[in-house]
């Protein structure tokens, strides 16, 4: 499995929170296995090893500055 979309807007609200930081800290990569594991548990199939295009933009556009 390569990259492709998974419909970022269904999963990214329900993410932990570590799990957000390990894609925040570089989109483009690999993701690790408890970010594949969330993610699967919300989109009910097996989660890509990547991000496509189209998802690392949507999660671009939900980060919000924290003081």
């Amino acid at each position: 499995m390569g990259e492709r979309m998974t419909d970022a807007e269904r999963w990214w609200p329900h993410l932990s929170i570590e799990a957000k930081h390990e894609i925040l800290a570089d989109p483009a990569a690999p993701l690790s296995e408890r970010a594949r594991a969330e993610i699967a548990d919300r989109i009910g199939a097996e989660a890509p090893e990547r991000l496509g295009a189209a998802d690392v933009a949507f999660i671009e556009t939900q980060i919000e500055a924290v003081d």
